[in-house]
This record gives structure tokens, C-alpha cells and sequence, in this order.
């Protein structure tokens, strides 16, 4: 039996059309996919694989939107032997099942394969969004690599709460596998033989602080590489005590700031630094914050 992949590049959870279909965002959307690309072509991987949730909205999806996933798409169709595309619940016009998805035209891209149904070949096991009784049938197949979009109780979601076990799926129901990479939850986080891989980048507050998030390499028998994406947007929340001493340090290039007031100042004060930050640090955003008192 031959191996599916030699090295295979793989990222998840992009969300094309996110914050109202943000031109912004989509554009970064975009970059990223030119960084993955150039970083796996430099990593001499053959094989792309996608986690899942490449649009964010599953009831429709604005034109300008769809012109830049399209573009993307084509690009990993150009340069990968093979793209493993799974939709994820974000792609899946209804939840409970898998008949209507976003990115039903990627079926023309000879190089992509929609994975909406179970795939097993070469000693890799790729999941479609599991739906009704699919978690008794997952458990029942194994590989050395497990790909899928699963939600897995007691994993950190993307608000940083962990997932409620609702007693189906369990991280001891895929132990057939050696290792498993799923999409779904935004944090990069291992248990077991299980490991969320990261979303591409951060994309709100809920994210603030945590620049774990890029794509991840896995050459077959070797240990998975994760790779950070250095151009990345990223969120912080900052005491303006701590903003004033250290602005060099704490302010980088398209970065999503909230500023709290810890300290006595006036409001023509407040805004003089808030002006500061904008204008000499090229960030995208600056919110002050009032501290709550009691």
C-alpha cells in the first residue's frame, strides 16, 4: 500500500467573508494563502490538505467574497499534485447534514477533492462534519493520520471556554489512529494523539494575545512542524500604564488594539496617544476602554 502524501502542507479554518464580508479581512485571507503556498513550495510539499470552514456565512456568500475564495482556490490547484478539501460546519448550508455546501464549484479544480464523505486510502483516514450517527462509524476506522473538523468535548473553543462533553465523540474513540489534525476549534492545542491545528490567523479578540496560528507541515513518519505566519493581524488588550512604557515593544504592523484606562487622564489626553499609536505604528485599530469601577 502506498503512502497518500510524501509532505503535506495543511491549514484550516480561514473563514472568507468574515466580519461582514471585510474587504480587509478577505484581503487577508488572500496573503495568507500566497504565504502558504511560497512556505510549502519551500518546503517541497506536494499534498495540501484544508481542515475545514473556508467561507464564514452558510446561507450565502457576497460576490466579492466568492471572487477572492475562488482565487484562492485556484492558486492551491495550481500548485499542489492534490488539494484534500474538507467543508466544514461553517461550509455546510445545514448543520445536520452535508447535501448543500459553500464550495460546491471546487469541484471543477481538477487538483481539489471535496472530501464530503469518509476517505481511507494509503493509510490516511479523512472525515467529512460529522452528522447523525457518523461518530459510531469514525471509530470503527483507522490510519496512521486522521484528518477532519471535529468537536471534541474538553478542547478549548475559540473563546478560550472548553467544549461540553454531550457523550458522543471522545478523543479514546479515535485512539485507531496515530495521529489525529482537526479543524474547527481556532487554538492551537494537543491532547493525546489529537492536535487542533490553529486557524490561519487571528481574527478577533477572542484571540487576543494568542499568535499561534499559521499552517502546519507533516512529512510522512515524521513528527508534525507547525509555522507561524510572521505578517499575520493579531489582537491585544493592554493597560495604558503598560502601553505608555512600552509602546516599541507591544506595537507591531496591523494590529487590533483595546487600550484600558487604568490611569487618571483627560479625555484630550486619552486621544493624543490614541492619535500617537495610530499615526506611528501603522496599526488598524486603537479602542480606549474606561475601567470599570465598582
Amino acid at each position: 500500500m502506498s503512502n497518500l502524501f510524501k509532505k503535506a502542507a495543511v491549514f484550516t479554518d480561514i473563514h472568507f467573508g468574515l466580519k461582514s464580508n471585510s474587504l480587509q479581512h478577505n484581503q487577508d485571507c488572500s496573503d495568507f494563502v500566497d504565504w502558504f503556498i511560497d512556505k510549502a513550495k519551500k518546503e517541497n510539499c506536494e499534498t495540501c490538505f484544508f481542515l475545514g470552514d473556508y467561507n464564514h456565512h452558510r446561507a450565502s456568500i457576497n460576490i466579492h467574497t466568492l471572487q477572492f475564495g475562488l482565487q484562492a482556490l485556484e492558486k492551491l490547484n495550481a500548485n499542489f499534485d492534490k488539494v484534500y478539501f474538507i467543508p466544514g460546519n461553517h461550509d455546510l448550508y445545514y448543520r445536520d447534514k452535508r447535501d448543500v455546501h459553500s464550495v460546491e464549484w471546487a469541484k471543477h479544480l481538477p487538483n481539489v477533492q471535496i472530501i464530503n464523505d469518509f476517505f481511507n486510502q494509503g493509510d490516511v483516514v479523512i472525515s467529512p462534519w460529522l452528522v447523525g450517527d457518523d461518530h459510531k462509524k469514525i471509530q470503527k476506522l483507522s490510519g496512521k493520520y486522521l484528518f477532519g473538523h471535529f468537536e471534541l468535548p474538553l478542547f478549548y473553543m475559540n473563546a478560550m471556554v472548553q467544549m461540553p462533553d454531550h457523550g458522543e465523540l471522545q478523543v479514546e474513540s479515535l485512539k485507531n489512529n496515530e495521529y489525529v489534525f482537526s479543524g474547527h476549534f481556532h487554538h492551537r492545542q494537543a491532547r493525546d494523539n489529537v492536535h487542533y491545528i490553529g486557524n490561519a490567523f487571528p481574527h478577533n479578540y477572542a484571540d487576543a494575545g494568542d499568535d499561534a496560528r499559521g499552517m502546519m507541515i507533516l512529512e510522512w513518519n515524521s513528527k508534525p512542524k507547525y509555522i507561524d505566519w510572521p505578517n499575520m493581524p493579531t489582537y491585544r488588550t493592554v493597560k495604558l500604564s503598560n502601553l505608555i512604557d512600552n509602546m516599541d515593544t507591544i506595537l507591531k504592523p496591523k494590529m487590533h488594539l483595546r487600550v484600558s484606562l487604568d490611569i487618571d487622564i483627560s479625555f484630550e489626553e486619552a486621544n493624543f496617544i490614541k492619535e500617537t499609536v495610530m499615526n506611528n505604528y501603522d496599526i488598524r485599530e486603537c479602542t480606549l476602554v474606561p475601567e470599570k469601577k465598582d
